[in-house]
This record gives structure tokens, sequence and C-alpha cells, in this order.
């Protein structure tokens, strides 16, 4: 089994990273929805393989998560909060969004920020901007994830800044690929002619189940791509969070019976972030997951941005090796 963390900032640090390692990490996954290869490759060349090799580990999983059509909100200069009841704008002259959000968005729909921390609702929309409620407030931060819920625009499968750092993938030893918001065997065709131009064929490919339409293909995914990854972020957004559980053990289901490896993602031991030890819940949560026979486990930000990444994922490995006895 695979065990996986996120690189952040705190993991400019190579003794934490030989922390990491020695704690059973296999490898790490690069968000270049905030960044590109190149800005990253002090980190990758000073740090991250050095790491890995000074722990013992000689072939590090290095798994790149494209932009892909995933929405995201722009930058902002600061932090802004938000409260719940207030009017905000989203376009011009308001807070910046991709020009497709505000085409696509029709009053009475919901716009979920980060993951539904924040949720609007439109009440006015226009060729240039919406005009939205928030029904749940918070902090809005630069680049979260963006999603009109049960709406689906129409965007490319690969970025520009995608074909940039998949010229480089190569260079860098990226192993993997994290293909998010995947609708169907088309978009992994996609990307693995894009590979192949590039003489990168080797790259496993591994398609992010995020929406409806991700569930409404799953066949053609299961059998088009090298690996699934079950990204219950997003996922949890396209449908009532009670459903979840039972879609993540459909999935893991049919993956199993089609010999594909799966990796399970998000809010793994997400109290951690905070707290040096993680709930009940998480440990089950993780437990249940190698039951369902998963085949890699990853951390987010857990290990990017948390106060305890080290203790994160040694209760990762340990309680997926503990679950591994009752297989």
């Amino acid at each position: 089994m695979e065990f996986y963390g996120t690189l952040g900032g705190l993991c400019r640090d190579r003794a934490l990273l030989v922390r990491l390692f020695r704690a059973g990490m296999t490898g790490a996954r690069l968000n270049l929805s905030h960044t590109s290869l190149s800005q990253c490759s002090a980190l990758l060349e000073e740090h991250f393989f050095p790491a890995a090799r000074q722990a013992g580990v000689d072939r590090p999983h290095l798994i790149i998560d494209l932009q892909g059509p995933e929405l995201r909100l722009g930058t902002l200069p600061i932090p802004i909060p938000i409260k719940t009841g207030d009017d905000i704008l989203l376009g011009q002259d308001g807070l910046p969004v991709p020009q497709v959000v505000v085409s696509s968005a029709k009053p009475g729909d919901q716009i979920s920020i980060d993951d539904s921390a924040i949720l609007l609702e439109v009440k006015k929309a226009s060729s240039s901007v919406l005009l939205c409620r928030v029904l749940r407030g918070g902090t809005l931060h630069s680049r979260k994830s963006l999603a009109i819920l049960g709406v689906y625009p129409d965007t490319p499968v690969l970025t520009q800044e995608d074909l940039m750092n998949l010229d480089l993938a190569g260079q860098f030893g990226v192993t993997h690929i994290l293909q998010p918001f995947v609708r169907g065997q088309e978009d992994i065709r996609a990307l693995r002619q894009a590979l192949d131009q590039r003489g990168l064929g080797r790259i496993q490919i591994m398609a992010k189940i995020e929406n409806r339409q991700g569930l409404d293909h799953l066949e053609e995914i299961i059998s088009a791509a090298d690996q699934l990854c079950i990204a219950r972020g997003d996922l949890g957004n396209s449908m009532p969070l009670w459903e979840l559980p039972g879609v993540q053990k459909d999935i893991a289901r049919r993956c199993v019976a089609a010999g594909r490896d799966f990796c399970l993602v998000t809010q793994l031991l997400w109290s951690m972030e905070h707290r040096p030890v993680p709930t009940r819940a998480e440990v089950c949560d993780i437990y249940n997951g190698v039951l369902d026979g998963v085949s890699s486990l990853m951390l987010t930000g857990e290990t990017a941005a948390g106060q305890y990444p080290v203790r994160a994922m040694e209760y990762l490995v340990k309680t997926a090796h503990e679950a591994e006895k009752g297989l």
C-alpha cells in the first residue's frame, strides 16, 4: 500500500520530509492549482528527493495534481471575511471568478467555495456580474475551489498551465498525475495523448472522481485510467453528504471488481491539522477504506499546512497496517 502526503510550505524543511518518509510516507502530491513545477524546483531537487534517499526510499512517487476543468476563485489582495446574509458580487467590480462561472450561473443556483465551507446563492445574473446572497459565511482566501452546484460549465480538459507543467514532468521525475474532475474516457484520452506526445507514457493517470458526471461514466473511466481517486471534497459537494459514504463504497466495490487500484483522499485526518490526536471517526474511516480494498491513502492539509504532519502520517500508516491484519 502507498501512503502519500501533500507538499506545502512546511515541506521546505528537509528534516521534516525525512521524518515523514521514515513514518511510512512513500510519495507526495504537489497541487499545481497554486504553483508550478518550475516554481517548485528547489523544493523537489533540494528537499523532497534528497530526503527520500536519506530515509531509504529509493523511488518516491511524485504526484502532480493538475488544474484541469476545476474552477477556482481568483487572487485576492488579502483574505476577505463575509457574513451570512450579506450580498456580494462575483465578476466585474466584485470577487474575481472565471468568466464561465458568470455566464453559466442563473438566479437560484448555489455556488460552493472551498468545498462548501462558504455557500452563496445567485440572486441576479448578467453577462458580466452575479449578485449573490451569502448562505454560509466565512473567510475567503485566494484560489479556493469553486463550483456551481448541479451545473457543469464547458471547460477545457487541460489548461495552458497544465501543458506547461507536462512539458517539465519528465525532468522533475513525476510518476503519477491526478487528473481532476474527470467527466468520461475522452478526458483521460486527451491527457494520455498529451503524455505520449512528450514521451511520458510511463506516467500513471489517477482519474479523480469528483462530480456526478464522473459517477455517470464510472465504468468507462475505470477502464481508461490507470488508477482512480475518490476525491471526497468536491464529490461531497455534488450530493447530500449522507449519500457520500454509500457512493464511496460503490466506487470501491466496482474498482475491486475490475482489478483497478484506487486512492482515497480528503479529510482522512482533518482534525490533526490542529490537534495532536485524531478523532475515533477518522481512524475508523481509514480502517474501513483499507477493508474496502484501497491501494493508496493520501493526506492533504494535514502535511501541507498542519501543525502535526509527522504524527498524522504515523496515525495514517499504523491504522492502515492494523486494518491489513484483518484482510
